[in-house]
């Protein structure tokens, strides 16, 4: 009876503990709710683009930003993703009210911090718009982030991923007509389900190792540099998430680990006192 006892307060205990982590990990942000930002919901971004890689506009994740530009040039931006979430990438063009002379096909590229190209889990990357058309959306969401990967594949990997919004193809007479581009960026948590052991020692983020000038390099030697690239290095070199990098080795997954592991104690306890019995039996002697 003491050992019924014992393994239903056991059993009750770990229900108490299975129900708390549950709630707990209910209240983490979930994919719904991260990527359901609207662009008339999301906060105000930069105004203005890059134009190259080392140029690229630092975004942050629920902000919306705009630039002017004409057909045919290259559009950058640069977003923080950390480890265990998956990023969507959006972007619209307005297209010019003056007559165009045919369709223009748009294409929204998005490379990692080792300038890798990554394929987009789903999304329209690549769209077509009519002669008559006022705007075209482009949207590219990627494979989960992971905290370490092997130096041959190329799953995604915490740090800076570049954005590149362009025109592939539209009629000679329509380049250079003027167009504008609005960008937002969003992030979903995964949860522990993506996560891999080990991490990488920083984060895929530009200006690492150049951050400190080189030995016998003074800050004031590099005098050829544009004002806008200068600006572009030092707000790129800082790129990271509102709330800091994360350390890569804590994920719920640790959470339903521990709770399996009690979950099979408690297990192994209730079934030791079914097949135990009540004690010694009656009809043995005491002192045998």
């Amino acid at each position: 009876m003491r050992n019924r006892r014992f393994v239903t307060a056991a059993l009750l205990a770990g229900a108490a503990l299975f129900g708390t982590a549950g709630s707990a990990l209910a209240d983490s942000p979930s994919p719904s709710s991260s990527s359901s930002s609207s662009p008339s919901g999301a906060a105000a971004g930069p105004t203005e683009a890059g134009t190259s890689f080392r140029t690229a506009t630092p975004v942050q994740p629920g902000q919306r930003a705009t630039a002017g530009a004409s057909s045919g040039d290259y559009l950058y931006w640069v977003v923080p993703v950390d480890t265990g979430q998956r990023a969507t990438m959006k972007a619209t063009v307005t297209l010019p009210k003056a007559a165009r002379h045919g369709a223009s096909t748009w294409r929204l590229d998005v490379y990692d911090g080792l300038r890798r190209r990554q394929a987009c889990a789903y999304g329209a990357q690549s769209r077509t718009a009519a002669a008559d058309a006022a705007s075209v959306e482009l949207s590219c969401t990627l494979r989960t982030v992971r905290s370490w990967a092997e130096q041959w594949s190329d799953d995604p990997l915490p740090g800076a991923y570049y954005v590149r919004l362009t025109v592939t193809g539209l009629p000679q007479e329509d380049l250079g007509l003027p167009v504008s581009a609005a960008f937002e960026p969003t992030v979903a948590e995964a949860g522990g389900a993506y996560a891999v052991d080990g991490k990488l020692s920083a984060p895929l983020v530009p200006g690492v190792a150049s951050a400190s000038p080189k030995d016998g390099e003074s800050p004031g030697d590099d005098q050829s540099a544009s004002p806008a690239s200068s600006a572009g290095k030092r707000s790129a070199g800082a790129l990271e998430p509102e709330g800091g990098w994360s350390s890569g080795h804590w994920s719920d997954r640790w959470v339903w680990t521990a709770l399996g592991g009690l979950l099979a104690a408690l297990a192994g306890i209730f079934g030791y006192s079914l097949t135990r019995g009540s004690g010694r039996p009656s009809r043995v002697p005491p002192g045998a």
